[in-house]
């Protein structure tokens, strides 16, 4: 959530926030592209099976899972806040772990690019665990290092390092398939938003959002120490873990962290894939169509602005504001409640003018070809 001035570490915290939605959304477009390869290459192998088979890693949101993630989110949110010294230490080990796997996903593309010139691309077997690549291998260990590292330390750059990496994990493994599902998850959370940042104060007296976002966990490492009975002086110099669920830059004089939280830039980043694949899927059906002018009311500049680049901006300006009325109320502010209305209403207000809004909001769409792997940003 923005919390803080506008001052430079707000502003890396727009930079950030708006790269890591790009990148996610392009790394979730490749994705697409190599499973349509795959399929391509199953069905040309083996022609009597059904080439619709999608990666089973990709998670499709449906409309009753939009409909019931708010809730699922205040029920933990209400297990954080009412049992969170039970489960702290447990639930610690769950988010390094998660935060392990995403960031090595993030680091992938890096390795693969050193790997490729030193080693073949020839899986490795691991017996039960499985077949990595040498950038697999890799971008795990250095992963596993980081979050080491950050166990040790504590420290808030590696604490965002983390943070990022799932960030950019979500929005490239979870997918909304039309508009429809866009707004139902949306409208849902932003609901959830400023209830629990509004309103959970006058019935447990206190902010649960913010105490959950800012509350920090006892370190494993001291936790381990002391059930083991390791000595004073073994573990107990470690500090307490600030838990990547949000993005935190120190001001310039170090008096206040500006914080995001990763829902805040997970959530408006799924829409932004949604558009961004849509753009790619359009592209495709006018090329096949010998470029086919758009409706007659709707000029041909309008026709060329595509829906990533409005729904980006609307992101952009949604945050800003946020960040202006955190300023004006020097309270938290539900960042969702500024970024719902300003990504959703230019997107569905230009849907509507250039005649694509019945097929966005119900239809499925896949891209029919990967000849264009790559779209002009």
């Amino acid at each position: 959530r923005a919390y803080s001035l506008v001052d430079s570490s707000q502003v890396s915290t727009f930079l950030i926030s708006i790269l890591l939605i790009v990148y996610g959304s392009f790394r979730s477009l490749n994705m697409d592209f190599e499973n349509q390869d795959k399929e391509k290459d199953n069905s040309s192998t083996a022609g009597s099976f059904n080439g619709n088979s999608t990666n089973n890693s990709i998670q499709t949101i449906d409309s009753t899972q939009a409909l019931f993630l708010p809730i699922g989110a205040s029920v933990s949110l209400l297990v954080m806040f009412f049992f969170f010294d039970s489960v702290q230490v447990v639930f610690t080990i769950c988010t390094a772990v998660l935060a392990t796997i995403a960031f090595a996903f993030l680091l992938l593309p890096m390795c693969q690019y050193l790997t490729r010139p030193c080693s073949p691309q020839n899986k490795i077997s691991f017996g039960c665990c499985g077949r990595f690549t040498a950038a697999e291998l890799l971008s795990f260990s250095l992963s596993v290092m980081l979050v080491l590292i950050w166990v040790l330390t504590g420290h808030w750059l590696l604490m965002d390092a983390l943070a990022m990496g799932l960030c950019v994990a979500m929005i490239a493994f979870v997918r909304l398939p039309s508009l429809k599902v866009s707004c139902l998850l949306l409208s849902g959370l932003l609901i959830y938003d400023v209830f629990w940042v509004f309103f959970s104060a006058y019935i447990f007296n206190s902010n649960v959002m913010v105490k959950v976002a800012t509350q920090p966990a006892d370190n494993p490492l001291d936790v381990l120490s002391r059930k083991l009975h390791l000595g004073p002086n073994v573990g107990r110099d470690v500090p307490r873990l600030s838990l990547p669920g949000k993005l935190v830059f120190p001001s310039s004089t170090g008096s206040h962290f500006s914080m995001l939280g990763i829902g805040d830039i997970v959530m408006p980043g799924l829409l932004l894939c949604f558009v961004l694949r849509y753009d790619n899927y359009k592209k495709q059906a006018n090329s096949d169509s010998c470029g086919a002018p758009g409706p007659g009311n709707i000029s041909g500049r309008m026709q060329k602005v595509s829906y990533f680049h409005c729904t980006l901006i609307g992101y952009f300006v949604g945050l800003l504001t946020a960040t202006v009325a955190s300023r004006i109320h020097r309270a938290a502010q539900p960042a969702l409640l500024y970024l719902v209305p300003f990504t959703l209403l230019p997107l569905l207000t230009m849907a509507y003018l250039k005649g694509d809004l019945r097929r966005m909001w119900s239809e499925p769409f896949h891209s029919k070809s990967s000849s264009s792997r790559f779209l002009e940003v």
